[in-house]
């Protein structure tokens, strides 16, 4: 992405976000594995010496780690340290807020646009994912507090490039001009699950910024590449970005769980981290379209986290299950309960053609599901 719709902070702005980033890569990389190291070596065995049991569900995890002053120490560091993160990008945001809707403006006006974009007469979002401040982002995704706002998104997309310092990723000023390796990992996934596809039409559900959609334009040049999102200044920016970048794509203000498409519009149907931030009724609408919208001999691939219970310790429950009651993420535990096999298959994608796995790409793991349609 150039410079026209980017997040760009001066440097007195990237110093301080730098600094939030490191305080999270301290939390993340020393304090926390260090909570969950005195949980198995000091008081898990403390508490069998004194005659009790050894833990075996999430509550009685939680009631032996909770009061740990430790415990207490890296709770306090996490929640702060997401109030630092949204004070700090706003900070830039509302520095550069009105030149970025002007740029979009020119760009969504350009007749000679690349793409094209659709926002509805009404809002779609609704209860509980527009109650909900997800990531506890000030005003959740879709606030808008001018005309043409992408706020929301600007903010949203300062983060992200926070979160990769903060995982050591954006090092330098390069790395912070964005990145679509994710979209890019599952266009691989699905090439190395699916050789043979050549997608026309693809469709990126909950695409937020559009960062991660441009990937699949890139790897599939020939493809129509389609965005939708129901939040409206998310979609704003996507378009702008896509145009400033100059990938040809079309973003949609659509709920994913309901599309206006015709059906067996598109070829390959995607998305990123969308499930843990929807409700678990949500789900369920949103396996059914994309089985209506799929083509005979089309991929549905999902990515989403992996935090299912049975692949985490009880101490690295307790702390997940933190980030569900304090940090924003009350759909997460709903998505990691679902059985996402059987809800595939209830809408009506053979038991044989059903993807739900596991893969690592160098230090993370990601959970894909999604299935295919026999010719």
């Amino acid at each position: 992405m150039n410079d026209a719709m980017a997040f760009t902070p001066n440097h007195d702005e990237w110093s301080r976000q730098a600094f939030v980033g490191s305080l999270k890569q301290f939390i993340n990389f020393t304090l926390e594995p260090k909570l969950h190291e005195s949980y198995e070596v000091d008081l898990v065995p403390a508490h069998i010496a004194a005659g009790a049991a050894a833990p075996v569900k999430r509550d009685e995890a939680a009631a032996l780690l909770e009061p740990h002053p430790l415990y207490k120490l890296w709770s306090s560091l996490t929640f702060h340290s997401q109030n630092l993160m949204w004070e700090s990008v706003q900070r830039t945001t509302d520095r550069i807020i009105d030149s970025r809707i002007e740029q979009f403006r020119t760009l969504s006006s350009n007749p000679d646009r690349l793409g094209d974009m659709r926002l509805q007469t009404e809002l779609l979002v609704k209860a509980p994912i527009s109650t909900t401040e997800i990531h506890r982002q000030p005003g959740g995704y879709w606030r808008e507090r001018r005309a043409d706002d992408v706020e929301q998104a600007l903010n949203y997309s300062g983060t992200v490039e926070l979160y990769r310092n903060a995982k050591g990723m954006a090092a330098d000023a390069d790395a912070r001009s964005g990145s679509d390796a994710v979209g890019r990992f599952i266009a691989a996934s699905a090439q190395r699950r699916r050789p043979d596809l050549a997608p026309k039409a693809i469709l990126d559900m909950g695409c937020g910024t559009g960062e991660q959609t441009l990937a699949f334009k890139r790897v599939f040049p020939d493809a129509d590449v389609t965005g939708i999102d129901v939040a409206r200044p998310f979609i704003r920016y996507a378009h702008a970005a896509a145009e400033s970048a100059g990938v040809p794509a079309h973003f949609a203000e659509m709920d994913a769980g309901h599309t206006d498409f015709p059906d067996a519009s598109f070829d390959l149907i995607v998305s990123n981290i969308l499930f843990h931030e929807t409700s678990r009724a949500q789900i369920k609408d949103i396996f059914k379209e994309c089985w209506r919208l799929l083509r005979p001999g089309g991929l549905v691939l999902h990515l989403d986290v992996p935090y299912h219970p049975q692949r985490q310790s009880l101490s690295r429950q307790v702390t997940n299950n933190w980030q569900v009651r304090y940090n924003g993420e009350p759909f997460w535990t709903g998505f990691v309960e679902v059985d996402v096999k059987a809800e595939l298959i209830a809408a009506g994608f053979a038991p044989d053609q059903v993807i739900a796995e596991y893969e690592t790409a160098g230090p993370a793991t990601y959970y894909l599901f999604g299935g295919s349609k026999a010719k």
